[in-house]
């Protein structure tokens, strides 16, 4: 069957659980962004998230035999369309998709057909063809075209933000926060150098916020001591709706290699997408508040599908084709975007896996020339090389 679709706790959001801050990193940003500018966040489940129990396909005539155990649900799966549903856990992004808000790509995935983890998220994050053969980010490429800050929530900078392109990082520590006079005798000490200096101040802008004083940081260390599994959503909403803040941020979450006991109620996957739906949902809250929410576009990607049938362990092992996410209030949503390729055997890629019917550049090409205004010249050359003539989503 194919079938054309319409057009085109302690497991923290880490959305990645990063352990120290990076508070006292060299810390300057390039770029002249204003307050109407569009802001883009992704988003990387890395482990490869099965795109077929976060986005089931229930209304295939070959879903329930090819899942079996897999394609059975604690409580009713939320219907997308005749054809698809979101996980049970999945409740505030299907209000999100309900409202107009998010999108599903499905049967999507890279040029890659190879089930390495390191070897796919090199190919995710690098934007190429092959596994190693460009060093830097397809984002981090765009961002120098931009002319953009960019924001990485985690101790250091993913590949996909590396290149030209300056990027802050930012996570919470394990560590006491320093003291107002720690910070008032470094500002003394680094006063007379002034890149020292400037390091300091953004430092304290990032970990802090932009308006708060030295005498203010012993109360605000007490208070970011009590952290929840949204904290990085939070504080990414927070940076992207600053005027003069970055216009990408990109974050992690980990735990999606799902290979056994994965229909467990009380498993690691639906754990993480429990997680995963309540990042989003406060990623959202934070950027309605300052109203940036409207012009952003949140893409939730990861290396691989897993295969169709169910493993011996009751879990799944690495595929290829499974399934994105779109979000934002400047998205088209409220669909399922792509070319369903079904669940037969005789469908499947090598007869294991959902056939990849959408290149995942197709999906962010679309999202950085119709969003970010990156020239298709620039996408086509030096963002993802090579990709000419690939077709272009268009979620916005």
């Amino acid at each position: 069957m194919t079938r054309q679709l319409p057009n085109l706790q302690r497991r923290s959001l880490v959305l990645g659980a990063a352990s120290a801050a990076t508070m006292w990193s060299s810390l300057s940003f390039a770029g002249k962004a204003t307050p109407e500018s569009t802001r883009l966040v992704v988003v990387i489940l890395r482990g490869g998230l099965d795109g077929l129990s976060a986005v089931p396909a229930i209304g295939d005539p070959d879903f329930a035999a090819a899942r079996g155990a897999l394609g059975q649900f604690a409580s009713a799966p939320l219907a997308l369309d005749n054809t698809f549903a979101l996980h049970p856990q999945l409740t505030q992004l299907h209000a999100m998709f309900k409202g107009g808000e998010a999108s599903v790509v499905h049967a999507i995935g890279l040029p890659y057909r190879e089930r390495s983890h390191f070897d796919a998220q090199q190919v995710l994050e690098s934007g190429g063809v092959k596994p190693y053969e460009l060093s830097t980010g397809w984002l981090g490429r765009a961002l120098v075209r931009m002319d953009a800050k960019g924001m990485a929530l985690n101790t250091a900078v993913p590949l996909v933000l590396r290149g030209q392109a300056t990027v802050d990082t930012w996570a919470p520590s394990v560590l006491p926060d320093p003291s107002a006079e720690l910070v008032a005798r470094l500002e003394r000490m680094y006063s007379g150098d002034a890149a020292l200096s400037t390091a300091l101040s953004r430092a304290k802008d990032l970990h802090f916020g932009p308006s708060m004083a030295a005498s203010d940081m012993d109360s605000a260390g007490s208070n970011n001591a009590k952290r929840g599994p949204g904290l990085l959503s939070q504080r990414a909403a927070e940076f992207l709706s600053q005027p003069n803040g970055p216009r990408v941020a990109v974050m992690e979450m980990g735990g999606w290699d799902t290979h056994a006991n994965q229909a467990s109620p009380h498993g690691s996957l639906v754990g993480n997408l429990r997680t995963l739906d309540a990042g989003l949902a406060t990623l959202r809250e934070g950027l309605v508040a300052s109203g940036t929410w409207k012009r952003t576009v949140v893409v939730v990607m990861t290396e691989f599908g897993r295969e169709v049938a169910m493993n011996g362990t009751q879990g799944t092992d690495h595929g290829t084709g499974g399934a994105a996410f779109v979000l934002g209030g400047a998205v088209k949503g409220g669909r399922v975007i792509g070319n369903w390729p079904g669940l037969a055997k005789k469908d499947r890629f090598e007869g294991r896996d959902l056939r990849t019917t959408t290149d995942m550049r197709s999906l962010l090409k679309g999202v950085l020339a119709d969003h970010m205004q990156v020239a298709t010249r620039h996408l086509d050359s030096e963002v993802f090389p090579g990709s000419q003539g690939l077709p272009v989503l268009q979620v916005v």
